[in-house]
């Protein structure tokens, strides 16, 4: 009777953990609402600036994640056959790295005067600096987990 009480209990809290996380948003959709919250707190946006101002940030990040996808297509391909590539096609990786980062320039100054029409320019100063911000918390918070599962290791293994 212990082991089938004891076995109806495990069956339940897997049941709970498996249910939790195929429920939990993907880690993109948390990560693009965390960012949501600390670029609103950050640049104060009033209701009426923040109606406006999110489809154009939302139309920048999406070009910025195009940009993005291909590079690290790229880099990906170039990472898995470095010692294979000739020296022609390291140097198209190179040349792609310095189109892929002008492309990011062009972005910003594309969106850069639209910002400007939807805040005020101390406001998109503001923005530029909390997405700077926001990219060093995240590897902060990235590091600091690495730091707590390598503690955890060792607390396990003194066990």
């Amino acid at each position: 009777m212990r082991k089938q009480l004891f076995l109806l209990s495990f069956l339940v809290l897997f049941s709970a953990i498996v249910f939790a996380q195929e429920n939990k948003p993907p880690v993109r959709e948390r990560l693009e609402s965390l960012k949501v919250g600390f670029l609103t707190e950050r640049l104060n946006l009033s209701a009426e600036e923040a109606k406006v101002f999110w489809p154009v940030y939302n139309k920048y990040q999406d070009e910025l994640e195009q940009l993005r996808k291909s590079r690290r297509e790229n880099l990906m391909n170039a990472k898995l056959n470095f010692d294979e590539m000739s020296d022609s096609e390291v140097e198209k990786t190179i040349d792609n790295e310095l189109m892929y980062r002008q492309g990011e320039l062009d972005v910003l100054k594309k969106y850069n005067p639209q910002f400007k029409k939807v805040l005020p320019v101390k406001k998109v100063a503001k923005l530029y600096k909390a997405e700077e911000d926001f990219k060093r918390k995240l590897i902060d918070m990235i590091q600091d987990r690495k730091e707590e599962r390598r503690q955890d290791k060792r607390e396990l293994r003194g066990r």
